[in-house]
């Protein structure tokens, strides 16, 4: 008897690894990401009931290239031009599809392709999700909370973009590398952002999510062993991951850095993300995700809350403010001048900041806490209630909540 639960497991592990390099495989043979996309896309469905009937087959990523080569031939003999694309699909197979002429990870070309400037960002999340990643439609319109008829309308409209405008889907060159890299970097960090704390919906964080984007890092930085902010970014993914388990109570309640049990955090994870973070300074060639990485090192290396090296971290902000002098950087240096300086200067940082970040919830969560600190209580009570009315994640309100209450 075929095992649904264990035939579904056996499916989303091979998509996870598999997508990217099935939709780049018919991509390089047909030159149409449309056509590839939706072909795997289709035969992931395929192999969800046929597995669950017949069982997983010995090789799980070749079954799925069969059928999404069949599923591409379907397509294109319903288009009007399509016999040079079905002479190329007919004798196009993994093995004799030309590979990258550099000899790197054909997913990174795809992830490339995928997140061109030429693309609003939200349209380069969807369709990194989808055809790298290889999650359904609903399954991102889930994630972000957003209707599954926006994403699809996302995702038609980013690859017909791609299609109209010549977007190559390669690595760039060496002089495109700086500018689009971190536009790359950029959807894998909000991606995981998403997933760290959910902006609504009945889930808090989205494990499923976080396992993606830190994939997603791994392939940017394996394949690009030289360039420091993609070891960045992915150490920066792993020491937030490496707290996953301590972060939430058994009731699905937010447990703040400073009250987790950090017994419970992944040392292994702490240590080998902080040996990537060591390799990329090397390279002498900071930037913002390394020093976001470097910040998070110093939490994830203090025993406890009050061994915090909060005049390290505060440098550390100093230097990030130079590259990134976001209100939102601002916002977590003045949290951590807080730490070191008291709730005094910290609050007078912060008002600088009320224009640019009102509609932001943790700006006025941050508030509240240090006007408590200055027993300013009844405008405390103010700054969370606002903080309530503009946050969706079901763990921050109902921290908020039990704050109001007290």
């Amino acid at each position: 008897m075929i095992d649904a639960v264990a035939s579904d497991a056996a499916l989303e592990r091979v998509v996870r690894h598999e997508t990217a390099h099935l939709v780049a495989t018919l991509h390089r043979i047909l030159g149409d990401l449309d056509v590839a996309e939706e072909a795997v896309a289709e035969a992931v469905v395929e192999a969800l009931n046929a597995w669950r009937r017949d069982g997983i087959p010995d090789q799980p990523g070749g079954w799925l290239l069969t059928a999404a080569r069949h599923n591409a031939l379907d397509r294109l003999r319903r288009e009007s031009r399509y016999r040079e694309k079905l002479a190329l699909l007919a004798g196009g197979t993994a093995e004799t599809a030309p590979e990258p002429a550099d000899g790197q990870d054909e997913r990174l070309a795809l992830i490339f392709g995928c997140c061109h400037p030429a693309l609003a960002r939200p349209a380069q999340l969807a369709l990194t999700l989808r055809a790298v990643v290889g999650l359904t439609t609903a399954e991102i319109a889930r994630a972000f909370f957003t209707l599954e008829p926006t994403i699809a309308q996302r995702i038609v409209r980013a690859k017909r973009k791609i299609v109209q405008a010549g977007i190559p889907v390669r690595i760039p060159g060496a002089e495109e590398l700086p500018a689009r890299l971190d536009s790359v970097l950029t959807v894998v960090y909000l991606a995981y952002n998403e997933a760290y704390l959910a902006t609504g919906g009945p889930d808090a964080s989205r494990r499923d999510l976080a396992d993606d984007a830190i994939w997603l890092a791994g392939v940017v930085s394996t394949s690009l062993p030289r360039e420091p902010e993609a070891l960045g970014l992915l150490a920066l993914l792993r020491l937030h991951h490496a707290r996953a388990s301590a972060r939430f109570d058994g009731a699905g309640h937010l447990i703040l850095l400073a009250d987790q049990d950090r017994t419970a955090w992944d040392g292994e994870a702490i240590r080998t993300a902080i040996d990537l973070l060591e390799r990329a300074a090397t390279m002498r060639r900071p930037g913002r995700y390394q020093l976001q990485a470097a910040i998070a090192a110093c939490h994830a290396e203090a025993r406890d809350w009050a061994a915090t090296d909060w005049l390290q971290i505060l440098t550390l902000y100093d230097l990030l403010l130079r590259l990134d002098p976001s209100p939102v950087v601002r916002l977590n240096r003045a949290i951590a001048l807080a730490q070191f300086d008291g709730p005094a200067r910290a609050l007078a940082e912060l008002d600088t900041l009320i224009e640019p970040l009102r509609n932001y919830h943790l700006l006025h969560a941050t508030r509240a806490q240090l006007l408590r600190g200055l027993g300013r209580g009844h405008e405390a009570r103010a700054a969370d209630a606002t903080a309530l009315a503009l946050t969706g994640n079901v763990a921050e309100r109902h921290l908020l909540t039990e704050r109001l209450r007290s």
